[in-house]
């Protein structure tokens, strides 16, 4: 062979080499360190959960499609798990971080998640799903971009800020859990936070953000508290929303947003008023006493401090299944793929399933329960989806505890077992949650987005079906049920995995009112589903068991 030959194989071999290189969705590390700190976000120290000394955690930015591997250390006195609400780890539950699908971290070791953010962008958060440790921290703000080749419906903002309001308790999270586990409720919080913060008051407080006269900034803003919804107002400041748990959204303007717990909505506030100081405001909703906090937004040539009157807030539910009925998809706007978002005719696919679920609480044992359906969820020593995976399932729990019918009229019988719901791959479903109660239910499902088609008062019957958006109804992960209310939610099972549909208020969740959704891969193949990871943590009776044959093309 001539040199000339060697030469131009070489360069075909680099050329190819760099192709593979550039080929590859771009990777983010981080390292996180989490400890126990002191923390006084009421004013009364208390234990805290900080990741890399912070409270709360880093914000994670990234991008569509982007590899995040995350190194979590747990320096804590007890195992520890962390959880990416919204992202859909498409195929790939083993990075969900629930104690259904994983290990807790033992204390003094460390894990390493890997999850690619595919074909999602939009406003999320991560948090701590294991104990009571959300109530102590360890949560922070996660963003996905949109692909710079891929148009968003709105100009580049100034800046783009992270929002994290929630409620609050001052006793520590081992106490809160010692309540619960002796069959107390929580009862009410006793504050509300913006990103770790209660604002003093006594001319001492800094600006949370800033900004430029005339210019328009993009505002994430995810209730990531325990039990309360929120609504969020800016003083003297319209909010437009355009995007909402990862789908563009028709692009309307409000003064106030209803923030359910697990919801993240972003907003663009343009810097058009007065130059001084302004205050955002985030309020508890559907409680009787209402508790608040504010913090401050500066302009850059302020010259003045905020007014003293605050917007007010809404009163009642009516006000705020109103404000659901005007969230509408944006049909037009590309996701993070460049075919428009109603390019998926969902309202034109027949139903293959309707699975009715219905809220509720008692006693057991003279211990406070809450569950679905009547069941109510307890964790297993062994994750369910490792039971699953290594087939020893009958070892850990039994598949449809619960019937697709609800509750039976006047049922009162809880029953406490892990949770399990068959589902058969690519079936579309129709989900309705029924709220038999006096309070407002929050759900969310893991590894999905569904249609949120509609919420009405009232019993669902099939009838109601002609009262659901077939057209443009948002695609995301939670929805809120008003008390006596009902709704609805449609989707496709064509994400194979073992994933958690909850109730977002901590309380309940951690009582019992979740279960999980197993979604098999009838082929058990990997162009489904992936196979366990190398160095998957395993525990209970999986552990020391020999590897199942891996799965194929």
């Amino acid at each position: 062979m001539s040199f000339v030959s060697i030469f131009t194989l070489l360069l075909c071999v680099c050329a190819a080499s760099l192709w593979a290189v550039h080929a590859e969705d771009p990777y983010l590390f981080f390292n996180w360190k989490v400890t126990y700190g002191t923390i006084s976000p009421l004013g009364v120290p208390q234990q805290g959960i900080l990741i890399n000394g912070e409270f709360p955690g880093p914000n994670i930015n990234s991008t569509t499609n982007n590899n995040v591997v995350v190194n979590v250390f747990n320096h804590l006195d007890e195992p520890f798990l962390i959880h990416w609400s919204g992202i859909q780890h498409r195929k790939n539950c083993w990075q969900d971080g629930l104690p259904g699908t994983t290990c807790p971290i033992p204390a003094g070791t460390n894990f390493t998640y890997h999850f690619q953010v595919k074909d999602q962008i939009g406003s999320f958060f991560y948090y701590p799903s294991t104990a009571m440790h959300r109530a102590a921290g360890g949560f922070g703000g996660l963003r996905i971009n949109s692909r710079l080749l891929i148009p968003v419906p709105y100009a580049d903002p100034e800046d783009d800020y992270t929002v994290l309001i929630g409620d609050w308790y001052s006793k520590s999270h081992t106490t809160l859990k010692q309540f619960l586990d002796s069959g107390r409720t929580l009862a009410r919080p006793d504050g509300v936070l913006i990103n770790g913060k209660n604002e003093k008051g006594d001319g001492s407080d800094e600006p949370l953000f800033t900004m430029k006269p005339e210019k328009t900034y993009k505002y994430r803003i995810c209730n990531v508290g325990l039990k309360a919804s929120l609504n969020f107002r800016i003083q003297s400041h319209s909010m437009k929303l355009v995007e909402m748990e990862g789908s563009h959204v028709v692009q309307n303007d409000y003064q106030s947003l209803d923030v359910h717990v697990g919801q993240c909505f972003s907003v663009l506030v343009t810097a058009n008023q007065e130059p001084r100081d302004y205050y955002m405001v985030a309020s508890t909703r559907f409680l009787k006493n209402i508790l608040s906090t504010k913090a401050i937004i500066r302009y850059t040539n302020g010259k003045g401090p905020a007014s003293s009157e605050l917007p007010e807030a809404p009163i009642g539910w009516a006000w705020s299944l109103n404000q659901f009925r005007t969230f509408r998809w944006n049909l037009t706007a590309s996701a993070a793929r460049p075919n428009p978002q109603g390019s998926f005719r969902y309202g034109s696919i027949n139903i293959t399933r309707t699975i009715k679920l219905v809220n509720s609480a008692g006693k057991v044992d003279g211990k406070l329960r809450y569950a679905i359906n009547g069941v109510s969820h307890v964790e297993t020593e062994t994750p369910l989806k490792l039971a699953e995976y290594f087939k020893v399932p009958e070892k850990v729990f039994k598949y449809d505890t619960i019937t697709d019918e609800g509750l039976p009229e006047g049922s009162t019988t809880i029953t406490v077992a892990p949770n399990v719901l068959n589902a058969t791959y690519r079936n579309f479903v129709e989900i309705i949650f029924e709220n038999h109660e006096k309070v407002l239910q929050a759900w969310h499902l893991n590894g999905y987005s569904f249609f949120a088609v509609a919420i009405e008062p009232g019993k669902w019957s099939p009838e109601k079906r002609a009262n659901y958006n077939l057209l443009d109804a948002v695609s995301r992960h939670t929805i809120q049920v008003y008390p006596k209310s009902w709704a609805a939610i449609l989707l496709t099972f064509d994400n194979c995995g073992m994933w958690n549909l909850r109730s977002e208020l901590t309380e309940n969740r951690y009582l019992g009112q979740q279960l999980y959704v197993s979604v098999l891969s009838p082929a058990l193949s990997l162009r489904d589903e992936y196979n366990i990871p190398d160095r998957t943590l395993l525990c209970g009776v999986v552990k020391g068991m020999p590897l199942p044959k891996p799965y194929t093309i």
